[in-house]
């Protein structure tokens, strides 16, 4: 509750110290610091649908960027549609990668993404129909552990790969950008700005309801005796590959529901999104914050990437360094992650 507080307090101080202050007052919050908090938001968001199949089930996805990214890559679909004739070429359908591709003709799977009502309903269901299939194919196969991980790891790479070919239509290696507008308003514009960032919080406040919702049900509780015991919860009759199955398909849809709402904010999305160590990040948010309490994950989302905007900006070449060095002392000294170091030391307090 306290997560959930602070979140929502954000979402309602931040705008107006962005709108209300003035500029020149110190308690003024800047345009940057709005889409920077709007970016952790997101990542908030995606850190949860990660600690909910990791921390509660057991599954651990080294895939989850691909979902993240296909939710990207369905917004800004939508928002290269609503240029128009805008483009630095005029064209008043074709993209200008497009124009410069001599393609004739917007290709089917661009139909309709000019409509934000379909772009959303496909940002639901093409990574949800992808973790459907995918997830079938190897839970029915009880693939588990570490081969699960390397597969996830492997579908992401192979979607950066294809992503990055220009005849896939989705911009190659510059991938989507120069947005102009979403549903009508400039997303230069600061007011626009604010609406995505109390968007995301907005998603997030959901998200977590929804998650916790899942692991205090009757089936949140079938779900961590498969993460405990799978082949016990198997003989007690259970189909447990139904159970990984629909949570890892809605924790695919959440991670998508982050990449739609990180687009605007960012202004750009390429299959450098898809990257398998982006994935392998937001496994390091969880753990750090804390596996398995779904407000650890959001508490680890905003630490890490905190403390990656600011080693980024002093010292870039040292990041990765110091992001695997978390890793191991999070691991090694901390396997609760923060929230359970406060727990640990708010329960010698009772005692002392």
């Amino acid at each position: 509750m306290l997560v959930l507080g602070l979140v929502v307090l954000m979402a309602i101080v931040v705008p107006f110290l962005n709108l209300a202050v003035p500029s020149d007052s110190p308690l003024y919050v800047s345009n940057f610091t709005v889409a920077l908090l709007g970016k952790f938001l997101c990542f908030a968001l995606l850190a949860l649908s990660v600690d909910l199949i990791w921390g509660y089930a057991g599954i651990l996805s080294l895939g989850h960027g691909a979902f993240f990214t296909l939710g990207g890559y369905g917004m800004g679909m939508y928002l290269m549609r609503q240029i128009g004739d805008r483009g630095v070429y005029g064209h008043p359908e074709l993209m200008d990668f497009m124009v410069v591709l001599n393609w004739q003709e917007l290709p089917w799977y661009w139909q309709g993404f000019d409509m934000f009502w379909f772009a959303m309903l496909m940002v639901l269901l093409v990574p949800g129909l992808l973790a459907l299939v995918f997830g079938w194919l190897a839970f029915r196969s009880r693939v588990t552990g570490v081969y699960f991980a390397i597969i996830t790891q492997a579908l992401t790479y192979a979607l950066m790969l294809a992503f990055f070919r220009n005849e896939m239509g989705f911009g190659g290696n510059n991938g989507l950008n120069d947005f102009k507008e979403i549903l009508g308003f400039d997303l230069a514009a600061k007011a626009t700005r604010v609406g995505l960032f109390i968007a995301s919080a907005i998603a997030l406040v959901i998200g977590y309801l929804a998650c916790r919702y899942i692991v205090t049900s009757r089936a949140g509780r079938v779900i961590v005796s498969i993460r405990d015991a799978e082949s016990r919860t198997r003989f007690c009759g259970y189909q447990v590959e139904s159970y990984k199955l629909w949570l890892f398909v809605f924790s695919a849809m959440l991670a998508a529901v982050a990449g739609a709402l990180y687009v605007p904010q960012v202004g750009i999305i390429n299959p450098g999104e898809f990257s398998p160590l982006n994935s392998i990040e937001m496994v390091v948010w969880v753990a750090t914050g804390g596996r398995g309490t779904l407000f650890g994950a959001i508490v680890g989302a905003f630490s890490v990437n905190y403390a990656k905007t600011f080693f980024t900006t002093f010292s870039p070449e040292t990041w990765l360094f110091i992001l695997g060095g978390l890793f191991v002392l999070v691991t090694l000294l901390l396997p609760q992650g923060i929230v359970g170091l406060f727990d640990r030391l708010r329960r010698k307090g009772d005692k002392s």
